[in-house]
């Protein structure tokens, strides 16, 4: 069926270019959704590959954490900024689908990560997905899933109170707005598990923070965290 589709999709094209969503300007191989040149050049941290890394000394202090990457590196106006924004805010789920997977692959071959138990995404509250539709950090965990070989608990954690957007406010202005906004949905099934804690993009590490210390009151939990980007300052 697929190909019988193909001269029928390849029509539309002519009108409706099918584009990177990444640079935005090139066309993508037939069925992928980034453009050859962008997988080559975009700037991935692998992090993976080192226990101490950037990500983790974020969290210094702050959250006993087992490990930490991102996939990419996040500046302003860049092309991971547009699969970000892509994902979050124009419905394309397929970006933190395809990059969850890419993720989930590499972490395969990281010693750091190799004891993992389960997935959990940071949840969305109940009013904010149903304006969205979905919650990207649970795309990405299912795509993360797909390439790592764990599960996904997408219903792991809860958020119990609606805040507004984070994204310009201090990691101090996020701490106090989601210091008690999150529950564990799901307590019996994280026990005693290593936990890998899923998010877009980390910035201030404000949520994730609260989010990994509420895992961590479960008896005998252990936490790591993954993050399509990582912001740079």
């Amino acid at each position: 069926m697929r190909n019988l589709l193909r001269p029928f999709e390849d029509f539309l094209c002519l009108f409706f270019p099918h584009l990177c969503l990444a640079c935005e300007y090139n066309s993508p191989p037939y069925g992928e959704h980034i453009c050859t040149a962008c997988r080559a050049t975009l700037p991935e941290a692998n992090f993976h590959l080192r226990k101490e890394n950037p990500f983790t000394e974020k969290f210094w202090g702050r959250v006993q954490l087992e490990a930490g990457t991102a996939l990419y590196l996040f500046t302003k106006e860049s092309r991971v900024q547009n699969l970000v924004h892509n994902l979050k805010y124009k419905r394309k789920q397929e970006v933190g689908t395809v990059l969850g997977r890419r993720l989930g692959t590499m972490l395969r071959q990281s010693p750091h990560f190799t004891d993992v138990d389960v997935i959990v995404p940071v949840p969305l509250h109940i009013r904010k997905l149903r304006t969205r539709g979905y919650n990207q950090s649970e795309v990405i965990g299912n795509g993360l899933s797909e390439g790592f070989g764990r599960p996904c608990l997408g219903n792991g954690l809860k958020r119990v109170v609606h805040s507004a957007s984070q994204t310009k406010q201090s990691r101090e202005s996020r701490l106090h707005n989601v210091g008690e906004v999150f529950e564990v949905a799901r307590p019996k099934s994280l026990e005693g598990k290593h936990i890998l804690l899923v998010d877009d993009v980390l910035t201030t590490g404000a949520t994730l923070e609260v989010c990994a210390n509420k895992l961590l009151e479960l008896p005998g939990t252990r936490v790591s965290m993954a993050t399509i980007a990582i912001a740079m300052h």
